[in-house]
């Protein structure tokens, strides 16, 4: 994104917000709000591109309501709700710049966020993408904390020290990513779009693991704490249990095929809860209470170590709270997802081959 002398100028005056969003008429204003802020701490403006996916809350009347007093022109996309991969693909595909910050629609940018990037884009060697530092809005309900604990063991390279650092295949499962806030040449995106294209309903598929593991595979992805925002999460227990099931869905999605080890680890998170209620039915008729006690004694345990060594990566404590408090309702609803995922994504545990099909959800 760099000019070859090191200078920042064209991704400054050449660049484009994408950002999809389904049913976030509540969130979008702040979103926008802030955006607009850290684009004047940069000194610049920007073009922005909302892909209404399908709303019914009005986002569309919102957004073209805003007041005029606003100096961001936002443009709005729309389409049937189509998920956020087919949203953010349309999106990219419309935009005319040659450079994407992809943004989602409950973020709040922080004020320094572009700024920092430019100046790190002016410095010889720099990556053409960038991963944004993602905080949890500490004002969150706990509801909303739970996904902290797990995230903080399997980042907990990253997170236990934030810092920059370079995401490749080698380290990919280990670090952070997502396209929650990310920075990148829109023609790269693109073509990552296309090799990682889904084979099911979009609604229901890998909408960034997949497609930032093709990316990755082209180029390394930074990340950085000085180019960061805050998500603000879902703050009741129905659209996060909701979203949890989806999270199960999408996780088949992502890691399915990628490794024959990955393949057999998901098969067997999906049937282990099954055999495991099986055999302490099969032991409570036979008489033998000692192996239903015993499992059930080893199901409490295996809940019992994620906050354990969440606590000691640095997961705060309000995230074990909440782990304590809806783990079991939470693993329910992810559990759920991962058997309607095998179902749905089963044609993904072959090898994955490149798709051409991305002119189904051209504009």
């Amino acid at each position: 994104m760099s000019n070859s002398d090191g200078s920042v100028g064209a991704f400054a005056s050449d660049i484009a917000v994408v950002i999809p969003s389904f049913n976030s008429a509540p969130w979008l204003p702040s979103t926008l709000d802030a955006l607009e802020e850290a684009a004047r701490v940069a000194g610049i403006t920007v073009n922005v591109i909302v892909v209404d996916d399908g709303s019914t809350d009005g986002t569309a009347e919102l957004l073209r309501d805003r007041p005029a007093s606003h100096s961001m022109a936002v443009s709005v996309v729309t389409q049937g709700n189509r998920g956020r991969f087919a949203a953010r693909f349309v999106g990219a595909s419309t935009a005319t710049a040659a450079h994407i910050i992809l943004l989602d629609s409950r973020v709040l940018m922080h004020p320094d966020s572009i700024r920092y990037l430019l100046e790190r884009l002016a410095e010889p060697g720099s990556l053409r993408a960038w991963n944004g530092h993602i905080e949890i809005d500490e004002q969150a309900p706990l509801i909303g904390r739970l996904w902290e604990v797990l995230t903080h063991i399997f980042w907990r390279d990253y997170l236990a020290k934030p810092r920059p650092m370079h995401i490749t295949l080698d380290n990919f499962d280990r670090m952070p990513k997502g396209t929650t806030l990310f920075a990148v040449d829109r023609h790269l995106f693109l073509e990552a779009c296309e090799r990682a294209w889904p084979t099911a309903d979009t609604h229901l598929v890998s909408d960034d693991t997949s497609l930032l593991r093709a990316l990755v595979a082209v180029t390394p992805i930074q990340i950085d704490p000085g180019f960061a925002a805050t998500y603000r999460p879902r703050t009741s227990f129905g659209p996060f249990m909701r979203h949890t099931l989806d999270r199960g869905t999408l996780f088949v999605d992502s890691y399915a095929g990628t490794t024959l080890a990955r393949s057999l680890a998901l098969i067997a998170l999906a049937a282990a809860p099954l055999v495991g209620v099986l055999v302490i039915a099969i032991a409570l008729v036979a008489g033998q209470a000692w192996i239903a006690i015993a499992i059930a004694a080893v199901a409490v345990i295996a809940l019992g170590i994620p906050p354990v060594v969440g606590a000691r990566c640095g997961a705060p404590r309000r995230a074990l709270l909440a782990y304590a408090l809806f783990i079991i309702p939470f693993g329910l609803a992810f559990w759920v997802g991962l058997v309607r995922g095998l179902v749905i994504h089963r044609a993904a545990f072959a090898r994955r081959q490149p798709s051409t099909q991305a002119s189904e959800v051209s504009p």
